[in-house]
């Protein structure tokens, strides 16, 4: 009667140098001294070994020696004797004329039972041309980055003087309409600069709007509020982030409507605030800018003509699909802009 217990092994073995023999990968069949039993054809081909010398040959001895890295013998060592097991390590290749190749090895402990021979299965995985386009990529990434830093350095260069040249032009002016029409485009010049500032040191695709409302309105507020304790100009937000694209449009509302309060909100040196405030529930979003100033101005009959900041603002929220409704605040003004509900289309907009 046959031994069955004394075949299980030999069974093992030979089932695991099938596997090996039929591997389209690199794979070698090592016993607990680092000594190849079986290698894969694949393995010869890929490195230069002749198949029908490999068996009996040491791991370390193989080629030139140039698997002799101690580190990695350290590991199979270990693994071995079940203390350790080779996961993902690499390491580069060097060979004598020929160039590096990057390497990631895996090798698992195979078991046979109590005294019986211990065989390592080590797997081998040439990773040189994916780490060739992971370092490409990179650069590319590194290379666009500078470019467009290169490129919000020109932008911001070329506001400022389009900004100087508006103020020197103002100054030159007779007319008191085309000075004013001067100072308005300053002003607006000024808060795309800002807002093309805060976007040159957020990320390139998500803009936390927290912060980048808070610094928006505080570089209004210094360009325009010439007394800080007469008038306030404050942010409340979640913290929600939007992509770049977004923010823009969100930002250049804000301005509209914040310059907007300040010419016409507290004329004769009153005082008062503005609220800016910003809130989500996932794609519901809504976006107000509210004063506690004078108060929407009594209309004459009929449809008022748009002014300019009325129909960038309303442009804007068309882009953005979202519903504007103004209402007379008690005291002061409050514009509400709503994404996701209210209904489409916007509602008409008192001249800004």
């Amino acid at each position: 009667m046959p031994d069955t217990a004394s075949e299980a092994p030999e069974l093992s073995l030979n089932l695991a140098m099938a596997v090996v023999a039929s591997s389209h990968a690199p794979v070698l069949l090592l016993d607990e001294n680092r000594v190849v039993v079986g290698a894969s054809e694949a393995f010869c081909d890929a490195f230069g070994i002749d198949a029908h010398t490999i068996a009996g040959r040491e791991f370390a001895k193989l080629g030139a020696g140039e698997w002799a890295v101690a580190q990695l013998q350290s590991l199979l060592k270990a693994t071995a004797s079940g203390l350790a097991e080779v996961k993902n390590y690499e390491f580069d290749l060097e060979r004598e004329g020929r160039a590096s190749r990057c390497l990631v090895l895996n090798a698992h402990k195979l078991n046979y039972g109590r005294g019986e021979p211990v065989r390592l299965l080590l797997a081998i995985a040439d990773v040189t041309d994916a780490r060739i386009a992971e370092k490409m990529t990179e650069d590319l990434i590194r290379d666009k980055g500078m470019l467009l830093q290169e490129l919000q350095h020109r932008v911001a260069n070329s506001l400022q003087i389009i900004a100087s040249v508006l103020m020197q032009s103002a100054k030159r002016v007779q007319s008191e309409e085309a000075r004013a029409h001067l100072h308005e485009a300053h002003h607006r010049v000024m808060s795309v600069a800002a807002i093309q500032r805060l976007l040159a040191v957020s990320s390139i695709d998500r803009v936390r709007l927290r912060p980048y409302l808070t610094q928006l309105c505080e570089s209004i507020g210094a360009s325009m509020i010439h007394d800080p304790g007469q008038i306030s100009l404050n942010v409340t937000s979640d913290e929600s982030s939007v992509n770049a694209e977004v923010s823009v449009s969100v930002g250049l509302i804000v301005t509209e409507l914040v310059i907007n309060a300040l010419k016409h909100a507290f004329p004769e040196g009153r005082r008062g605030k503005i609220m800016v405030n910003y809130g989500s529930r996932g794609p519901v979003w809504s976006l107000s800018v509210v004063d506690d100033g004078v108060g929407m101005p009594k209309q004459p009959s009929g449809t008022p003509k748009a002014g300019l900041g009325t129909n960038i603002v309303q442009a804007l929220a068309k882009q953005l699909e979202a519903h504007i409704t103004i209402f007379d605040a008690t005291p002061g003004t409050a514009v509400l802009l709503e994404h996701g509900e209210g209904g489409p289309g916007t509602e008409p907009v008192a001249a800004v």
